[in-house]
């Protein structure tokens, strides 16, 4: 039943892949890299179907990740390199924006998301993510860095083949594809992380802070730099609105305390999340 969860994710991350390229970017000629970026290319240059070329170049990479990377990495991306040609020929293309600009954002927002899931499903729609891990293998080259000079020569296709216009948004695709890959894998569930040093009325605040918003806290032992003192410093995590309740809560007891807030990318855990760290 697990396995079948985690292939219907892969699946679903699949779909969404086709949707940012047959209906965001393909038919804008935004070719931002990978197989897809390719298959859009050669489509608009020789008129071959998409989904044909994008199921050749994966087969190659599938004989490349089995030849230099072994049966495990092969396996690993199996199921999305057969898998995502088939989607990509499945899901109608079609222009939902006429707009360019809005296009090329939405797209690869969408397509950030898809990619998201089939990392966080330890797996991936085949293409030119194999590549970089025969660099890593045999030339120890960070796989981000491989990645990025794959994709940098699909996009230096589109120059010749779309235009100066078509690779300037192909490379803005690649900015706002990393921009959001990298808020969802750090996590959405962001919430601040507070530390609040009073002098004389810690206790105080830390009794009304739980009566106000039920959070549980954590002291920490501290010593000032300055007079070698022994404080404690009340550590506690919570949301925007509770972290507005917080100064409300603060203000009255002890206007001279020391509160530092800073953004923490994801909570897990009683209280944040409903399962268990594992």
């Amino acid at each position: 039943m697990k396995q079948l969860i985690s292939y219907s994710k892969i699946l679903a991350a699949l779909v969404i892949l086709a949707v940012s390229i047959n209906m965001f970017l393909g038919p804008h000629h935004i070719a931002a890299g990978g197989v897809s970026g390719i298959g859009i290319l050669l489509e608009f240059a020789f008129g071959w179907d998409r989904a044909l070329v994008i199921m050749l170049l994966n087969c190659v990479m599938l004989v490349l990740a089995y030849v230099f990377l072994g049966r495990a990495p092969f396996f690993k991306v199996l199921f999305g390199s057969l898998v995502f040609p088939l989607v990509v020929a499945v899901v109608p293309e079609y222009m939902v924006a006429s707009d360019r600009l809005l296009s090329v954002i939405f797209g690869s927002a969408i397509f950030a998301a898809g990619v998201a899931i089939l990392y966080k499903n330890n797996s991936s729609s085949g293409g030119t993510t194999i590549p970089p891990l025969i660099f890593q293998k045999y030339f120890h080259l960070n796989p981000s860095i491989g990645l990025l000079a794959t994709d940098a020569v699909v996009v230096t296709m589109s120059l010749f083949i779309f235009g100066f216009e078509e690779f300037l948004f192909a490379i803005l695709s690649i900015v706002i594809t990393s921009i959001v890959m990298n808020y969802l894998e750090t996590g959405i569930n962001r919430k601040k992380s507070v530390m609040i040093m009073s002098e004389e009325h810690l206790e105080e605040i830390q009794t009304a802070i739980a009566a106000k918003i039920f959070r549980g806290a954590t002291l920490l032992d501290a010593q000032g730099v300055h007079r070698r003192s022994a404080k404690q410093v009340l550590l506690i995590v919570v949301n925007d609105q509770e972290f507005a309740q917080i100064k409300q809560v603060i203000e009255p007891i002890d206007p001279q305390a020391f509160v530092i807030a800073s953004n923490v990318a994801e909570v897990l855990g009683r209280g944040f999340s409903y399962h268990p760290i594992e």
